[in-house]
């Protein structure tokens, strides 16, 4: 099992890099999990946010290695207990697929997106900004992890 984490923004401020990079570092080699960063769409005052959606959709889209099941992390998701995403997680491992979890940009992931997800994660009821939420995914993750391995 591969899990690829896909996400809108790049050159990511030093706390986001220190964050997720602690937790990353303290999974094992056999738990392998890549990060992906995508440019942000054009905004600013004569763009339009559902042109950018749609780029950083289509580049999102396409980011996703063939196979791959697809997880939208959504505010509109199901929200999963470290517990249950640890459950998923040995249900991942044991059916052998691959996954991509997508992070959506400041305005969210573009319909196209949620469309290509088999499912929908919420982190929270609460809008979350985007930078954050690569560390609160890689952090459960590793939580999750050592649920698995009795920690």
């Amino acid at each position: 099992m591969r899990l690829k984490i896909i996400a809108v923004g790049t050159r990511m401020p030093g706390w986001v890099e220190e964050g997720y990079g602690e937790y990353a570092k303290r999974l094992p080699r056999e738990f392998s999990v890549e990060m992906v960063e995508l440019p942000l769409g054009q905004r600013g005052k004569n763009a339009s946010v559902e042109k950018a959606m749609a780029k950083e959709g289509e580049l999102m889209l396409a980011a996703i290695p063939a196979g791959d099941r697809v997880i939208a992390l959504d505010v509109e998701g199901r929200p999963w207990s470290t517990p249950k995403l640890a459950d998923n997680l040995a249900a991942w491992r044991m059916e052998g697929d691959n996954y991509s979890l997508l992070i959506g940009g400041p305005d969210g992931l573009a319909p196209a997106c949620l469309a290509r997800a088999q499912s929908r994660w919420s982190l929270s009821a609460l809008t979350l900004p985007h930078p954050l939420v690569r560390i609160l995914v890689i952090e459960q993750l590793y939580r999750a992890w050592t649920i698995l391995n009795n920690h």
